[in-house]
C-alpha cells in the first residue's frame, strides 16, 4: 500500500448513502481484506455503496468515475480521513459493480498471521456440478477455433464454475485462511457481495497498481499445470517458456496492455520477453509493466476501468472475443474474470484480476477457472487447464471430494 499508515479510522454516524442498487444487507458488520506485497487493508462496516455498472462507453464509464469520487468526497465530508473504496467489479460491464466505502479501516504494513484452523470432521460434498460440463466445454473450444476462420477474432477466453455443496454451512474464514496460507504471494481479498454471499481468492494477476505517479501492472497469459516432482516441474517450465502457442497468446494480451497505457504514461517500460511466475497449482508466462504517468492524484481506476477487461480474461479483440464468449457460455461469470482491489482519494489504489476465487453462500462455494483459446488450442489440455486452476481453491476447501468427479 501506499504509505500505509497503523491505526483505525472510524466515522460511525455516517449515513449510508448508495449510488445504484442497495448496498449489502450487513451495513455494520460487512468485513473487506485485502493484502499484497505491499502490506494489507482490513476494514468493516459500510458507509457509502457504489453499485452502478462501469458502463461500455466513455460516457457511462465517467459517470461511474464520478460517483466513486462522490462516494469519497461525502465519506470525507463526515469526518473520515483517508477513505477508501473497496470491493470488486464484474466482468460484465454492464452489470453493477460492488464498491463500499467502509466506515473504518486499517493499514499494516503486513498481513496478520493467523492460525490455520483445524477441520475436526472433513466437510463432505454432496453435489458437484460443472457449467458448462466437459463435453460441452470441449464443444465450446471448437466452436470458438472455428469461428477464428471466420472473423477477426485471435483469442478468446472460456470458463466454467463448478458449483459445490457440502453437508454443512462453510466458514468463509477458516477457508480463506487457508488459501492464505497454501498461497502466501498472492494478492489475498475477501469482500462481501450484495446479495449476502461472499467473494475470497488469491489471485496472481495484477491489474494495475498505481502509487502517486507510478503505475504497474502484470498480466499474465500462457499457463501450465506444475508438477509434484522437481526434475519434471522443471521441465514443464521450461516448456512453458518456449511454447509458440502461449508466447502468441502472452503477445496478444501485451500488445492491448500497451496500446491502453501509452496514452496515459509520460515513461512506460514493458520487456520484450516475458518470464516466468509461479503459484503452488500452475506456472504463468508474466510481464512486469512499469510506467509513469502526467498525474499523481488521478483516480487508479479511470486506468484500471480502460484495462478491463484485458485479454487475459476476455480475448482479442475485446469487443469481438466478448461478444463471442456471451454467445457460447452458458452461465453468468459475476464477479469472476472481473476486477478487485482498494484505492483512495488521493491517487493510489491496486487492482487485480479476480481468478483464483470462490463465492461462498451458506453451504455452497462457486469455483471458477477459465483458458485462454487460440486457433492452436486442444479441447482436452484447455479443459485440463481449468480443473488445475480450480485446485487452488479447491486445497483451500479441504472437503472429502471421494467419488465426485471435477
Amino acid at each position: 500500500m501506499n504509505n500505509p499508515v497503523s491505526g483505525i479510522e472510524e466515522n460511525s454516524s455516517h449515513p449510508v448513502l448508495a449510488s445504484g442498487i442497495s448496498a449489502h444487507p450487513d451495513v455494520e458488520n460487512a468485513c473487506f481484506f485485502y493484502a499484497s506485497s505491499q502490506g494489507c487493508i482490513q476494514a468493516r462496516g459500510i458507509a457509502e455503496a457504489v453499485c452502478q455498472p462501469v458502463g461500455v462507453d466513455a460516457v457511462q464509464r465517467l459517470q461511474f468515475l464520478r460517483s466513486v469520487d462522490s462516494a469519497l468526497n461525502r465519506a470525507r465530508a463526515y469526518g473520515q480521513k483517508r477513505p477508501l473504496v473497496m470491493g470488486c467489479i464484474p466482468f460484465d460491464r454492464t452489470q453493477p459493480a460492488t464498491l463500499y466505502v467502509p466506515r473504518e479501516s486499517e493499514f499494516l504494513t503486513e498481513a496478520p498471521v493467523l492460525p490455520v484452523p483445524d477441520l475436526a470432521i472433513r466437510s463432505r460434498v454432496i453435489s458437484c456440478d460443472s457449467v458448462p460440463g466437459e463435453q460441452r466445454f470441449r464443444q465450446s473450444v471448437e466452436q470458438a477455433v472455428a469461428n477464428f476462420r471466420l472473423s477477426d477474432i485471435r483469442k478468446t477466453v472460456l470458463s466454467r464454475v463448478l458449483n459445490v455443496d457440502l453437508d454443512r454451512p462453510l466458514d468463509a474464514g477458516s477457508v480463506f485462511q487457508r488459501l492464505r496460507a497454501q498461497n502466501p504471494s498472492g494478492y489475498h481479498f475477501r469482500f462481501p457481495l450484495a446479495d449476502g454471499s461472499e467473494l475470497i481468492g488469491a489471485s496472481p494477476e495484477l491489474l494495475l497498481r498505481k502509487q502517486g505517479r507510478k503505475i504497474m501492472s502484470n498480466p499474465l497469459a500462457g499457463s501450465a499445470r506444475r508438477r509434484a516432482d522437481a526434475t519434471e516441474d522443471r521441465q514443464v517450465s521450461e516448456q512453458l517458456l518456449r511454447s509458440a502457442k502461449d508466447a502468441y497468446e502472452h503477445k496478444l494480451v501485451i500488445d492491448d496492455i500497451r496500446q491502453v497505457l501509452s496514452p496515459w504514461c509520460e515513461e512506460l517500460d514493458i520487456p520484450d520477453a516475458p518470464s516466468l511466475i509461479s503459484t503452488p497449482a500452475m506456472w504463468h508466462l508474466s510481464t512486469c509493466i512499469h510506467g509513469q504517468v502526467n498525474d499523481a492524484t488521478m483516480n487508479p481506476l479511470k486506468i484500471a476501468t480502460e484495462l478491463h477487461p484485458t485479454p487475459a480474461v476476455c480475448g482479442s479483440p475485446t469487443a469481438q472475443a466478448y461478444k463471442l464468449i456471451q454467445l457460447i457460455e452458458p452461465y453468468e461469470r459475476g464477479p469472476f474474470a472481473g476486477m478487485v482491489g482498494w484505492c483512495d482519494g488521493e491517487g493510489n489504489g491496486e487492482w487485480v484480476v479476480t481468478i483464483r476465487c470462490g463465492r461462498i453462500t451458506a453451504n455452497r462455494i462457486q469455483i471458477f477457472a477459465g483458458a485462454g483459446i487460440v486457433a492452436d488450442s486442444s479441447p482436452e489440455s484447455e479443459w485440463a487447464e481449468t480443473r488445475a486452476k480450480m485446485q487452488t481453491m479447491l486445497n483451500a476447501l479441504d472437503a472429502d471430494f471421494s467419488g465426485v468427479t471435477l
